[in-house]
């Protein structure tokens, strides 16, 4: 008698059955509906939002924060910024504020923005785009000192700062000074050193003849939310609890593009986007230092 054995080596093969799970054709077609629409509001909103800075730009109110209660006057004023290029990147809608409404202002920029050794060419940018901003080049300094040069982690004296500022107060009997804040927009430490240096100049001199205004600090969903942020900047600025506060709309904003193009050293794609996306290509905040 013969048996057949199995050896225990032997696997006999073990057949899965095959699942097979195909996507709905709906699902599909839902997930590009929901696509098309958020990109529709989002178009929509950014419409809306250019629209809502348009009028504002054509309503000249007869009351603006220049007038301090008083009859017009011009004011002279003095933009004191860190690099060339901030006033184009930050404060054109400032700059074409104060102009069109025939207030003398005078840039004060505390380096030549030498980070890159392109110093002197930056220096000759500034100019044009002042110009294009339409503040002539007579009214502009550019400060190169060596304690005050451009780049991350060049720590500048608040009081080197704040003597020449003051000096620019006096040769042009300002009135005005605007700067940026504590935070700098962009957070780079030579921003918030001209903040410090100002309220340095303020704290030691306390004059109280001069009015001081920054340029308030935004997240980065509202900074890059180009014209869309004007509603909240609108509402941020009626809240009592944040001081004297004063939105202003870009009622130029094609010269603001031409002023930053002078820059030709920095005018790469991110600057470009950045232009683009920015709320403060469209609109300032300042608020007034007390």
């Amino acid at each position: 008698m013969y048996y057949l054995s199995q050896s225990p080596n032997h696997v006999q093969p073990v057949i899965q059955p095959t699942i097979c799970i195909s996507r709905s054709p709906n699902v599909s077609i839902s997930t590009s509906m929901a696509l098309i629409l958020v990109i529709a509001c989002i178009i929509f909103v950014w419409i809306t939002s250019l629209f809502k800075i348009f009028l504002l730009a054509r309503i000249r109110s007869t009351k603006h924060f220049t007038l301090n209660g008083k009859a017009f006057r011009k004011r002279n004023v003095l933009l004191v910024i860190a690099h060339p290029d901030d006033e184009s990147m930050f404060f054109a809608p400032t700059i074409n504020f104060l102009t069109s409404r025939g207030h003398n202002v005078q840039i004060l920029c505390l380096s030549n923005g030498d980070a890159d050794g392109k110093g002197n060419i930056r220096k000759q940018e500034l100019y044009q785009a002042c110009v294009s901003l339409k503040v002539p080049m007579q009214q502009v300094k550019i400060i190169n000192h060596p304690d005050l040069q451009d780049g991350f982690g060049k720590v500048w004296n608040h009081s080197l700062l704040a003597k020449i500022i003051e000096e620019e107060i006096t040769s042009h009997c300002i009135d005005m000074i605007i700067t940026f804040d504590k935070y700098g927009v962009s957070g780079h430490c030579n921003h918030r050193d001209v903040h410090y240096g100002v309220c340095k100049l303020l704290y030691d001199t306390s004059r109280g003849d001069i009015e001081v205004w920054e340029l308030v600090s935004t997240n980065i969903l509202r900074k890059y939310s180009g014209p869309n942020d004007i509603w909240l900047s609108m509402f941020w600025a009626m809240l009592p609890s944040n001081g004297t506060v004063q939105c202003l709309v870009n009622e130029h904003s094609r010269r603001s593009f031409i002023a930053m193009a002078q820059h030709k050293s920095q005018w790469v794609w991110f600057r470009k986007l950045f232009v683009i996306l920015s709320s403060y290509t469209y609109m300032n905040t300042l608020r007034k230092i007390k």
